[in-house]
């Protein structure tokens, strides 16, 4: 298995659906272009933002294949798996194995029955020997929320998954996650209010939605940070967190989308049974969106 080196602005893509549903795979390479130009280092396909617990077997493959094609090699493709059976997670490795991808992002199991730690650990173990791929723990599901002991457990046992996204808004256990957390673990921020703290914490990058939605200043506050200049860094995270608050909710992925289309981007619909926003969000998106110069 090979070592990877993934760090900075990493957004996690929209996936775009007609009105049928259908995924429109032609409106993948604007988006993505538009990531690129904005100075992103990669992207997540796949992910929560991208529906991707909506997704088919095949509409999956197809999205990773579409997203390669579209990077070009210009950065990193993370593949995002959502499943509720480590059966099913390494089918989906499987099936996407010597694509390009760098890595799996994978979520815990997350329907009602929650393993043990022993479980999950086997299910990392599994999931890297049976791939050959470098796994991402996605740390989202509320009732099968890793802790950090047994993050740090995992990616000490199981060599192959290399870093953590670390959801949800507790700054407290991200923070308690980077002193538990040796040096060359990924440790990535998606506490998307947070991301100027989380930077400021050590965190290697962030694999977020908000990047999605806004994609250059973004890049922007990463570098601010990275340059130590705080006073920018601050100034932005003030604006980027006027537009979290505009686009957080239930219906996170539609919001997103409307963020990019606003700003000219295809991201279509999302899937049902999730909506559009409604137009008092829709008011607040776009105000946030003008805040931030973007429209």
């Amino acid at each position: 298995m090979t070592t990877i080196n993934l760090s900075g602005v990493i957004p996690p893509i929209t996936t775009p659906f007609d009105e049928k549903g259908e995924i429109k795979y032609e409106s993948i390479k604007t988006q993505v272009d538009w990531l690129v130009d904005s100075g992103v280092s990669g992207i997540a396909v796949g992910g929560s933002t991208g529906e991707g617990q909506a997704l088919e077997a095949d509409e999956f493959k197809q999205l990773i294949d579409t997203a390669l094609e579209a990077a070009a090699g210009r950065i990193d493709v993370i593949a995002g798996i959502i499943s509720d059976s480590t059966r099913e997670s390494v089918k989906r490795g499987n099936m996407i194995q010597g694509s390009g991808v760098v890595a799996l992002q994978v979520t815990p199991v997350h329907y009602v029955f929650k393993p043990t730690d022993d479980a999950t650990v086997e299910h990392f173990r599994t999931l890297t020997t049976e791939t050959d791929m470098p796994v991402i723990i996605y740390n989202v599901v509320p009732w099968n929320y890793l802790s950090p002991e047994l993050l740090c457990r995992v990616m000490r046992e199981v060599p192959g998954v290399i870093g953590v996204k670390q959801s949800a808004g507790d700054m407290k256990l991200f923070a308690d996650l980077m002193i538990s957390a040796k040096q060359e673990d990924l440790i990535f921020s998606a506490v998307d209010g947070l991301l100027y703290a989380s930077y400021c914490l050590g965190a290697r990058g962030s694999i977020a939605a908000i990047l999605s939605a806004a994609p250059r200043p973004s890049v922007q506050l990463w570098n601010a940070v990275q340059a130590g200049d705080h006073e920018t860094a601050l100034n932005l995270h003030e604006k980027l967190l006027v537009l979290w608050n505009a686009i957080w909710g239930d219906n996170l992925p539609a919001t997103t989308k409307y963020s990019q289309t606003l700003q000219g981007i295809p991201a279509g619909l999302p899937r049902q049974p999730m909506t559009m926003p409604d137009e008092d969000q829709q008011t607040l998106i776009r105000d946030a969106l003008v805040g931030l110069s973007l429209i």
